[in-house]
């Protein structure tokens, strides 16, 4: 599956931001930090909430549209902060990862900025989405090998 990533910051943007929060969120940090590093490597930014680890609540549906219930919860991280050019980002992960939930903060003000859109796109949403759609062929193609075909065979002795 592929997510169209689009290069504009317009405010209609919103599912195509949606995707490349999508795509960040699966990202590792060492992709993040390496496009970062190739796309602005000295923005400067201001923490308007600094990296921090909570909790968040887990919701689910019987059979996907019953009644929400809370399953549990999950350990996340998030941050916001805000480029001197005037964007702001936000992050909430997955996980107890700081550096990751602050470099993805960044990564979306910077995608958010007409100036960075398209580096951030090609040097990250690009490059992850593109191991993403590898890792799924992968294993699809694991479990087409286990197919099994179940037939029935007809007997002539009717």
């Amino acid at each position: 599956m592929s997510l169209s990533l689009s290069e504009t910051s317009a405010p209609d943007a919103t599912p195509a931001r949606k995707a490349f929060m999508a795509v960040l969120a699966a990202a590792s940090l060492d992709e993040i930090k390496h496009g970062l590093a190739a796309t602005a490597p000295d923005v400067g930014f201001t923490d308007l909430r600094r990296p921090e680890i909570g909790l968040v609540m887990l919701r689910g549906r019987m059979g996907g549209t019953g009644p929400a219930f809370n399953i549990g919860e999950a350990t996340a991280s998030r941050a916001t902060l805000r480029l001197s050019s005037g964007e702001t980002g936000y992050s909430c992960i997955l996980g107890r990862d700081l550096a990751k939930a602050r470099l993805a903060a960044l990564a979306d003000a910077l995608w958010q900025s007409p100036l960075f859109n398209s580096k951030i796109n090609a040097e990250i949403a690009a490059k992850v989405q593109s191991r993403l759609d590898r890792e799924s062929a992968v294993k699809s193609a694991e479990t087409a090998a286990t197919k099994v075909d179940f037939f029935t065979l007809v007997r002539g002795d009717d």
